[in-house]
């Protein structure tokens, strides 16, 4: 193991491109970075202590191939997730990258926000594969290998495309309940659908569906949340026949059926008594034949109050619900997503997690789907109200100093161009450059911003472009680039959308940006709801083979129970 010293600039490797210009290091703590070998990772990945293992790539580059449990945190967005991801300062943290410096910087990144535990993949994940260990494609690839290994295991009925379109024409038609949450139902349904998540099942059937004959059928856009829809529902004892559509809108589709777009059919949003009392008395039957553990808020508090481990307070309710209020320091894990995309909430592994809700039903049904993939996680007996009753919390993770810049209006950016003294950076997603921006302006990201930059003079103005959704990252970038030694740097007011109210055109085009500088963005996976049947089939056969690439030690992590 080496240690770098950060005593001094001097002693930490440089990243090439990267960082041409130093940092400030004012603010930066006499602090260390460890490099590990591949053989090392390995061997913490699978013993009994906490580990958050970072893959610090670009969300494109993350999904083209990383080992199996890395957590993506894109170093473009580094400080604004980790609090959230990895919230005790002294976890042990590993970052992977493609050799190529990512992970020093944000090595040093966390440094300054103060985590002391920090290392880094020497090689990264080249070196890796080189050791002998696979990497997976995809994103969410422990929950995908999950909903495959459920399958497997319970048997989860199952129909194709064409036997739910012939039961849609039978007296006895199904009711389809799409598994995803909203948003994603509005982009493409099976027509005659309802969304109601995952998470909300089978808290919500019955007054959905309240005829026990009828059968039902759970679909998402492709397999996992189908499944684990579906053998949630059996699991809580529902009466009806239930099916997972084999592989969701994208089996429909192949199989040469319409999808609806723009759909808005919902769970409704009040219950009956009844319908709870059932619910709940289902759940407690699966708490008992699981062993889903409960513990009472007193010992909850002491879990919270223990620094020497990692707490996540999961709140599993509605986005309304957690809206309305919620525990201080929860995150909103809608149930569903929670199983579905954990590495999205969780960053430590062997964490410990206090699933929760208000009903007695949904936090059961999730903590149980957890413990299975190998969490360790507990529900919190009495839920919301025990909670508030004794002032749980969690522990927030380090906030990182934000950094601003003045704004410049679009008439003002007009005039600076022309006179030669700006230059646009463009910081929005690529996909959006590519719908459209500014004559002249360079899209880029935080990794790649001195390489991109790097023949424009200091004493040049840089004029940010971002939006809502790249705010976070923007801010992050522009302290990147008052380091580098720009000392004017601005934000377009208002956005593309305010340049173009003003009167200017804009320009785009895939032209404008290849696809192999669009690593924010996996085409993997977005190209199989674009029209492109190739790309739907190659994802399908990407998802039924994922348990084929898993070693004895990682399928030893998944802990379905002997008995179904």
């Amino acid at each position: 193991m080496t240690i770098r010293s950060f005593a001094g600039l001097g002693d930490v490797p440089r990243m090439g491109r990267l960082f041409d210009a130093p940092l400030d290091q004012s603010d930066m703590p006499n602090a260390s970075i460890r490099t590990i070998d591949a053989a090392t990772l390995k061997s913490w990945v699978h013993d009994d202590q906490e580990i958050a293992l970072f893959d610090v790539r670009e969300h494109g580059q993350y999904g083209e191939g990383h080992p199996l449990f890395a957590v993506p945190l894109p170093f473009s967005r580094l400080e604004a997730d980790v609090g959230r991801l990895a919230p005790r300062p002294d976890v042990r943290i590993a970052l992977v990258d493609d050799g190529d410096g990512v992970a020093d910087a944000a090595a040093r990144a966390l440094v300054v926000l103060g985590y002391t535990n920090v290392h880094v993949l020497a090689g990264g994940v080249p070196a890796w594969q080189a050791a002998g260990h696979a990497i997976f494609k995809g994103v969410n690839v422990p929950s995908k290998v999950f909903g495959e290994l459920v399958e497997h295991h319970f048997g989860t009925p199952r129909v194709t495309a064409a036997e739910l379109a012939a039961m849609q024409g039978s007296a006895n038609a199904p009711v389809v309940l799409d598994g995803r949450p909203v948003s994603e139902f509005g982009k493409m349904n099976i027509p005659g659908a309802i969304c109601c998540p995952n998470g909300e099942l089978a808290y919500r059937l019955r007054d959905i569906v309240p005829d026990a004959s009828t059968p039902v059928v759970i679909n998402c856009a492709g397999r996992t949340r189908s499944i684990i829809g579906a053998q949630s529902l059996i699991n809580a004892g529902v009466e009806n026949p239930v099916y997972a559509l084999e592989n969701g809108t994208q089996g429909w589709y192949l199989s040469g059926h319409e999808l609806e777009h723009g759909g808005t059919a919902r769970y409704p949003d009040t219950l009956s008594p009844q319908s709870v009392r059932r619910a709940r008395s289902g759940v407690q039957a699966l708490s008992s034949r699981l062993d889903v553990p409960h513990i009472a808020a007193t010992d909850a508090a002491a879990w919270l109050a223990d620094a020497s481990r990692t707490t996540f307070l999961c709140d599993v309710r509605t986005g309304q619900e957690y809206a309305a209020g919620t525990l201080p320091g929860a995150q909103h894990t809608p149930g569903g997503q929670l199983v579905q995309a954990t590495d999205q909430y969780v960053g430590v592994r062997r964490a410990r997690l206090i699933v929760f809700d208000a009903d007695g039903v949904r936090a059961p049904i999730i903590a149980s789907w957890l413990r299975q993939m190998g969490h360790d996680a507990v529900v919190l007996q009495g839920g919301l109200d025990a909670g508030r009753a004794a002032h749980l919390s969690a522990r927030s993770g380090p906030l990182p100093t934000p950094h601003d810049a003045s704004s410049i209006s679009p008439a003002e950016l007009q005039a600076s161009l022309a006179a030669g003294a700006a230059r646009v950076v463009d910081l929005r997603d690529s996909m959006a450059y590519r719908a459209g921006h500014i004559l002249g302006s360079v899209w880029s990201i935080r990794p790649r911003l001195a390489e991109d930059l790097g023949a424009v003079p200091k004493s040049v103005s840089i004029v940010v472009v971002d939006d809502k959704k790249s705010a976070a990252a923007a801010r992050l970038a522009i302290g990147d680039l008052h380091a580098h030694g720009y000392r004017d740097v601005r934000v377009l007011a208002g956005g593309i959308g305010a340049w173009t109210e003003a009167g200017h055109t804009l320009h785009a085009g895939v032209q404008s940006l290849p696809d192999a500088r669009c690593i924010d963005y996996l085409f993997f996976v977005h190209d199989r709801h674009d029209g492109n049947k190739e790309a739907a089939r190659a994802y399908l056969a990407w998802e039924t083979g994922l348990i084929a690439q898993l070693d004895a030690q990682e399928l030893a992590t998944f802990r379905l129970p002997a008995h179904s």
